[in-house]
This record gives structure tokens, sequence and C-alpha cells, in this order.
């Protein structure tokens, strides 16, 4: 594919000008990587009743007539049988992975293709993800999917972690003060990027870019725990600029996605990356919400030793009645043989804390960016020479300490990190099953209708209308929960019963539902 404007300076180490106009940039668009990925996306609609649903139901009505998506999540095969969901229900879509190692590049080479497209003459979504990228290109991917191009740019999010709908409200509110904080002040490495790439901006575009774009912005769904911390925190600030809906924690996306796919994937991801025997094992958990339960029962189902860490009295309650030690990382750590980050939360497992682990063992997190383990802290470590990284294939990495006294003959010690501390199971495998993501998604493609539908009902644009009603963080109502998971149960087999008009009235229900109250816990 041809690049316009070379003449312009290239964003960091990506080798690209930050506004370069490309229609997609994914690895590889041969014809048999877009016949893989287009195979695959064909056996995953099978398994993805409820999307398949959706577009029975409203294929004909085009109800994302008019809704130009911006889409943050991870590139895979699922992810683009959503996109193409939305695309079947009148959507233009423009997509970005929301991870640098979770792309399948087959998935994002059928997706830029599209169905009536070929390699030579593609004819798909705008799509800009491949696996392996580097901070650089991932945010360098994210501001190809933010600058739609047209009169009109996007006026809906569809976010993955909240980076899309971060990067627009930093963008505005910089512009508000006038000033971009310098480099310097930033606290990580992706914090440093990121103000590059504001600063970037307002070198080539002016002081006025990201204020009229953000003002187009209807409303954002919400797919992660951390996404929707992020705009509830907006909310108590007074700071979120569109409403939004918060899928994450639809019952049929928390339960399916967080325990369910975790169930499945920890080990998947686990066993393609290094083949060990998990059976035996000693495996810690750290955090026990619905995250580290599809943890605990993924080794489980190998026949693991499984320990917890818990702050949360009820959590460590639950534990305890499953059976599970509860117990403190401090204790355990030199005798544990795999330890699973799953918190949400960051510092978990500290480079003092891999200094003291057991030979070769495995340390991966499963439950919130790269930051639950403490991988500045190793790259501190690796420059000051108390620490060696071995690469034993892409996503799997050797850390060799070199001061400690516990490893083969007495000397130092390693440990083997898996996906360099960010989601094992979309690092070194391919994430939840299709049948689990398509609970998901469908909440997804709804809430999208919703906003598209209905957007202004839950706050309007506070860049367009700052007097306007506040915006607000949503969940989608209990009857189109339950709506999900009817769409799901032919796969299964499943005859519900129907409650009698007496029944119904007997528990204070209606006979087609919602049957549970708003505070029920699944």
């Amino acid at each position: 594919m041809s690049v316009t404007h070379l003449s312009q300076k290239t964003f960091l180490d990506t080798g690209l000008p930050l506004f370069a106009d490309l229609p997609y940039k994914v690895a590889d668009l041969s014809p048999a990587t877009v016949r893989f990925g287009r195979k695959e996306m064909d056996l995953a609609l099978v398994e993805m009743p409820g999307l398949a649903a959706l577009r029975e139901e409203f294929g004909a009505e085009q109800p994302l007539k008019g809704a130009r998506i911006m889409g943050s999540l991870h590139m895979t095969i699922q992810t683009a049988v959503l996109i193409e969901t939305l695309t079947e229900l009148g959507a233009e879509v423009r997509w970005v992975s929301c991870n640098i190692f979770s792309t399948q590049d087959h998935a994002a080479a059928a997706v830029a293709v599209g169905p009536t497209g070929t390699a030579d003459a593609p004819a798909g979504v705008p799509v800009y993800a491949w696996k392996g990228e580097t901070l650089a290109e991932y945010w360098w991917c994210t501001m190809q999917a933010v600058d739609w191009t047209g009169p009109d740019g996007m006026n809906l999010i569809l976010d993955d972690g909240g980076d899309a709908s971060l990067l627009i409200h930093l963008g505005h509110e910089y512009e508000v003060s006038g000033t971009i904080p310098a480099l310097s002040t930033a606290t990580s490495e992706e914090h440093r990027i990121i103000l590059a790439l504001l600063h970037a901006v307002r070198a080539e575009k002016g002081d006025n870019y990201w204020t009229p774009l953000a003002a187009n912005i209807r409303g954002v769904s919400e797919e992660t725990t951390t996404g929707v911390h992020r705009l509830i925190e907006r909310v108590a600030n007074d700071s979120l600029l569109f409403p939004a809906i918060n899928v994450n924690d639809s019952v049929t996306k928390s339960k399916f996605d967080n325990v369910y796919g975790c169930r499945h994937s920890l080990v998947d991801a686990i066993m393609r990356a290094t083949d060990v025997l998990i059976a035996g094992k000693k495996c810690l958990v750290l955090g026990f919400g619905d995250v580290g339960k599809g943890s605990v029962d993924s080794l489980r189902g190998q026949s693991a030793r499984v320990a917890v860490t818990e702050v949360d009295p009820i959590c460590a309650l639950q534990a305890c009645m499953r059976g599970l030690d509860v117990v403190r990382l401090d204790d355990v750590v030199g005798d544990t043989d795999i330890f699973v980050t799953a918190t949400g939360n960051k510092d978990i497992i500290t480079a003092g804390h891999m200094a003291q682990m057991k030979h070769n063992a495995i340390v991966c997190n499963i439950g919130h960016f790269d930051n639950e383990i403490d991988m500045a802290g190793l790259e501190r470590m690796r420059e000051a020479g108390e620490v060696e990284k071995i690469e034993i294939k892409p996503q799997v990495h050797e850390w060799r300490f070199t001061g400690t006294t516990h490893g083969p003959k007495g000397g130092g010690h390693s440990i083997i990190i898996l996906a360099e501390g960010r989601l094992v199971n979309l690092g070194c495998a391919t994430g939840h099953p299709s049948l689990v993501m398509s609970a998901s998604f469908t909440n997804q493609t709804i809430a999208q209708i919703e906003l598209h539908k209905n957007a202004e009902a839950y706050g309007e644009n506070r860049v367009a209308k700052p007097k306007g009603k506040k915006p607000e963080v949503i969940t989608l109502p209990k009857h189109l929960d339950e709506k999900v998971a009817r769409l799901h149960l032919d796969k299964f087999g499943v005859k519900l019963t129907t409650l009698s008009d007496e029944q119904a009235s007997y528990i204070g229900v209606a006979v087609q539902g919602p049957y549970k109250p708003e505070n029920y816990r699944y």
C-alpha cells in the first residue's frame, strides 16, 4: 500500500507519519492469510448465535445507518464477526486493536479485505492492527482509527479499556487549558508516548483538532472493568464528555467473559506458551473476583494445587467455600510454580517478589494491562545488569537473575514471564472462544444500537452542549441481558419452563420476565 505525506515527520519509532491517510495497516494481506481469516470467521459465526440472531432480526431495518463507529478492541476472529455485524446493520466502522499482542493477523486481513473484496482489491473496514506492535505503533494505530476522513468524524466509540475515550478527553482538555504537559512529567513510558502523540497533533493540526472531534461523539460502549472505572471516575469529577453504556457489568458479559472465558483460555495460553504439565503444580491466583474464579477453575481442571490471595473478605470467604487456601504472596512466593495475576489493580507482583521465586517459576497476568506485574521494575534491573532478558519465542521470555543464589548449582535463578505481563490468554493464545465472545459482543451490538437511537436520553455531549443534561454511565436493562441469554439457548438445546400467571404473580414478575431484580447477584 502507498503512504502519502512521506515528507511529514514520522511518529517516534514507527517510521510512519501520524496522519498517514492509509486505508488500512495490517501485517499480511496475502490471499492465503485472507482466506484463512475468512474461513475462521465463517466457523466462528456458527458459534456466535447472538450475533447471527441480531443480523437476522435487524438486517433489513438497518438500525445503525448513520452510525460512524470507532472501535478499539482486540482484533481477533471473534471481533471480526462483531465488526461485520455492525456493518451489516448499517454502520460505518474503523478499527484498532486495544492490545499490542492480541491481534490475530489473519483476522485483521480478512476484515480489511471484507466479504466482497480480494487481497488485490480490498473492500472491507479500515483496520489498523498487527500482532507485536510497539507501544508507539499501538498509539499510531489508534490515531489512524480516530482520524476519520471526510466531513463527518466518528459519532460513536466502542471501547475496551478506555484508551480511545482517554485520548479524546485528554486532547480536548489540553486544548481548553492551552497547554500539554511536557514529556518529562510522564508517569510511565506509555504516558510519555500519549503525551508525545498529543504534542505531535498540536504541531501539525493546531490547537483546535480534538474539540470539534469530541463535539461529534454521542456516546461510548465500554467492554471492560478498567474502562468502566475510568468512565465512573470522570462522572465523579464532572469531566465525562458524552454518555456511556457499561457493557462490562451486563451479567451475560461479566460472567461469560470473565468467569467462563478465563476458565477456558488461561490454561490454553500457559500450555501453548510453555508445554509444562500443570497437574500437581502449586499455582497462585492473585485475586478471586470473576476473573480469578474462572482462572481457579481453569487450573483446577488440570488438577493443579491452587491457592488464592485476596483483600476482600467476601471473596476470601467464597474461596474458602470452594476449598481453597487464602494466603499472602509474601508467604508462598518461594514455593509456587505458577503465578497468575487477576486483580484489576497495579503493583501486585513486584520485581522483589520475582527475585525470590523458585527457578523457572511461570508468571503471567490475565487481569489488567501490564502493570499487575512489575515489568518496569524488571526493566530497571536489566538496565543495571541485575537480570538478563532472553526470548524463548515471541511473548515467552526467560528473565535470568544474575545475583541470586537459589538457581542451578547455587547460581542465579530464572523465571518465565508470559506475554510481557500483558493479557496472557490473548498474547499467548487466541483469547476466549467464540461462544463466550458471542455473549459479550451481542451486548456490545445492542449497546451501540441503543446509543445510536437514544444517546441523548443518557446525557448530552458537553462540548456541543455545555449546559445540557450531564452524561451518565448506564448498564443495559435486565430484559436485554435476558434477551442476550435467550439468543444463545438453542445452541445448547435448552427448553425453558414458562411460568403460569399465578406463579408469576406470586413472585412479583411478568410471565415474560425480567425474572430478577436489578440488584440480584448471579
